[in-house]
């Protein structure tokens, strides 16, 4: 819905897959300048909802797509989707009307049920949530690697002092997609634990735009509240609808005319009944 149609409509689509999703920044803020709108609050309420989706829920479904859809008065929402390929199974991420970016934020999130997951905007992970900045606050980033040591596959080797030079980029995956202690460089995590203290976050949304803090480091965080503050962190997982229709594993299924004829007449009868003000029976 870019030009020139969102200048008629007054709804502007930013973002995107990949790379286009890095260009949400200068594109909000550009619309903005020329609309009239806060676009450096929407461009924090940008990176802090992909935040949310790729650090505060762990769902195992890696984010491929940002989609920050505005209009002229500064009413927003964002579409994002994630992909698991050891499941061939792909989720979407709705986030509109927030009251909190942090506790239960999702207006849907549309996917498979994946149980229970590492899921700190679960209404119940505030102790997780106030637990983590106490740590960073009164513990310190010591005394968190030595209780994360204990739990890792690797309680043996030494943590490692943060290194004088950056390195050149040199990324290992690990196999799987959920973040587990062993996957976390202990080293790394306490250079990035210390930084986090320094900053200061004053809540856990600011925690999470804190540079460097990802999911490894919120995942060490909440296993390590977990231990002190006894808070837990994994919760059920928040997608709360599934794909009715066609894959994302390159293969879509075939799916009968009358299964397609079926849905729209149910999606028909529930727009007639909306329009008509019966709650009661949409709620059925």
């Amino acid at each position: 819905m870019r030009a020139p149609l969102s200048r008629e409509l007054g709804i502007h689509v930013c973002g995107g897959r990949g790379a286009h999703s890095r260009r949400t920044p200068h594109e909000l803020h550009d619309i903005g300048v020329r609309v009239g709108f806060d676009g450096a609050a929407l461009v924090t309420a940008s990176r802090l909802v992909a935040k949310v989706d790729s650090a505060a829920v762990q769902d195992g479904f890696d984010l491929y797509l940002h989609g920050f859809i505005v209009t002229d008065d500064g009413h927003w929402a964002v579409v994002q989707q994630g992909m698991n390929g050891d499941r061939r199974q792909a989720r979407r991420y709705h986030s509109e009307g927030l009251e909190s970016f942090v506790d239960a934020p999702h207006a849907a999130i549309e996917g498979e049920h994946q149980g229970e997951i590492v899921n700190l905007t679960d209404r119940y992970a505030e102790p997780s949530r106030r637990g983590q900045l106490d740590l960073l606050a009164s513990v310190g980033p010591d005394r968190i690697v030595r209780e994360l040591r204990g739990l890792s596959p690797t309680s043996d080797a030494p943590v490692a002092a943060p290194p004088a030079q950056p390195l050149l980029p040199h990324l290992v995956m690990p196999a799987h997609h959920n973040v587990r202690a062993g996957d976390a460089n202990l080293g790394r995590l306490h250079a990035t634990l210390a930084a986090a203290a320094d900053a200061g976050p004053k809540d856990f949304a600011d925690l999470l735009l804190t540079p460097g803090v990802g999911a490894r480091t919120v995942r060490s965080l909440a296993m390590v509240a977990e231990i002190v503050h006894g808070a837990p962190y994994r919760f059920a997982d928040p997608a709360r609808f599934s794909m009715a229709h066609g894959g994302k594993d390159r293969h879509p299924f075939p799916v009968p005319i009358t299964v397609y004829d079926q849905t729209i007449r149910v999606l028909k009868a529930a727009v007639a009944k909306a329009r008509l003000g019966r709650e009661e029976e949409l709620l059925h």
